[in-house]
């Protein structure tokens, strides 16, 4: 069994409209009114950016990092 890349995962807009589809329509299967389920859809496609934001520049500051002992 392959081992799931959690920060790629975390960091794919494909993932976060995958959640998104998920959750849509079991807010509608609830009967959520519409407003709420607009606000639910908009919470979660912000954390996901929030996410993606802070482990992309992770990476990117941990590469910077690991280059600076190679740099002459």
């Amino acid at each position: 069994m392959k081992k799931i890349d959690w920060t790629r995962k975390l960091t794919s807009r494909k993932f976060w409209a995958a959640v998104v589809g998920f959750a849509t329509p079991i807010m509608t299967l609830a009967q959520v009114p519409e407003n709420t389920a607009v606000q639910v859809t908009a919470i979660i496609m912000a954390g996901g950016t929030l996410i993606a934001y802070i482990i992309g520049e992770g990476m990117t500051d941990a590469a910077y990092a690991g280059n600076q002992g190679t740099e002459e």
